[in-house]
């Protein structure tokens, strides 16, 4: 039989014919009958300040895949316990004491006349310097800190200075290592649930790409959700929908309303388009035609608009209705003009 011996000193000179460290991670151990190994598996934790020595193995086996198998044959892996070790063996709701003979595990359990049912694991506990712990049983949970590559992940991050549709990379990324610590579930010989408990650290940067919101106008039916303005006057709209739309400055205004309908008001705005909804008359010396606008205003906001027309005076801007009743309901109001960029 092939034997693990483990030994709590790390510059023990070992076989340079088989020579392995094992880190703080769980030893997790799939035997499968089909193959001849025994149905029993160990799960090791706790080794980090250990080292394994396969004894008369050639080749030695890689273990950075974390697998050992234990077996009661010729074939496969035991764990060889140094003399003098205190082991507790707790089984069924019964606690056992003994003390290792420089014997494999599964040597132990024998003289302890303490057979394995086809479906109990071992979990082996080495993380006390001065014994180690068997727990055995068809269910078993443990927790236990594994180092794991980690390959770098793409967050795309929404911002307000791109146009919708292009969008850039701001961090390249990098793949890293994490340490994380896991409560591990096994049922029968198998892993039935890995629970992530921590991330203890992590090396890997994310790859980070940034796509645009901002838009040049937006839906009647779009609700203004937030408004960030910065220290020079100028910010963001922020959009149910998710989109954007920036302004370099507001105004305080007397918001009016208007009809095609009403005396001595045309189909034809001062800028030569048609009226409709979404056109607002200023006084150009306050606002240029041709800008863009965003109306705020108590009770309902106007929303998008354009200055494409006049007829008005001062700080006043009329908004044109599409429906003549509205006009009288509108009235005059205060608001808020967000001039868009």
């Amino acid at each position: 039989m092939k034997t693990l011996n483990l030994s709590g000193k790390l510059n023990r000179f070992l076989s340079q014919r088989a020579m392995a460290l094992i880190s703080a991670a769980a030893v997790l151990v799939s035997l499968m009958a089909a193959t001849g190994w025994a149905n029993a598996l160990y799960i090791l934790t706790g080794t980090e300040d250990g080292t394994v020595v396969l004894d008369g193995v050639s080749p030695a086996p890689d273990l950075s895949t974390k697998l050992i198998y234990l077996t009661t044959s010729s074939t496969g892996y035991d764990v060889t316990l140094s003399s003098g070790k205190m082991v507790t063996i707790c089984r069924k709701g019964a606690v056992t004491n003994a003390r290792s003979r420089s014997e494999t595990i599964s040597a132990l359990l024998d003289r302890l006349h303490i057979t394995l049912d086809p479906e109990e694991m071992v979990a082996v506990d080495l993380s006390s310097p001065t014994g180690v712990t068997l727990a055995i049983g068809d269910e078993l949970t443990y927790e236990d800190t594994v180092t794991e590559a980690v390959t770098a992940a793409t967050v795309r991050v929404p911002t307000a200075t791109l146009p919708k549709g292009t969008e850039r990379v701001a961090q390249v990324g990098q793949d890293g290592i994490r340490v994380c610590r896991y409560r591990y579930r096994w049922s029968g010989g198998q892993l039935v649930s890995q629970e992530l408990l921590e991330e203890v650290s992590n090396t890997a940067q994310n790859r980070i790409v940034e796509y645009g919101t901002t838009v040049t106008s937006v839906d009647s039916g779009d609700e203004l959700v937030n408004v960030v303005t910065r220290e020079d006057g100028s910010g963001t709209l922020y959009f149910a929908s998710g989109a954007t739309m920036n302004f370099s400055g507001t105004k305080s205004m007397t918001a009016t309303a208007y009809n095609k309908n009403e005396p001595k008001v045309g189909t034809i705005t001062a800028t030569g388009t048609k009226v409709r909804a979404g056109v607002a008359a200023v006084d150009k010396r306050v606002i240029p035609l041709g800008t863009r606008l965003y109306v705020t205003n108590t009770g309902a906001d106007y929303g998008y608009a354009v200055a494409e027309d006049t007829g008005v005076r001062g700080n006043i801007i009329d908004l044109y209705h599409e429906v003549y009743s509205e006009v009288s309901s509108f009235g005059r109001r205060s608001c808020t003009v967000y001039i868009l960029e």
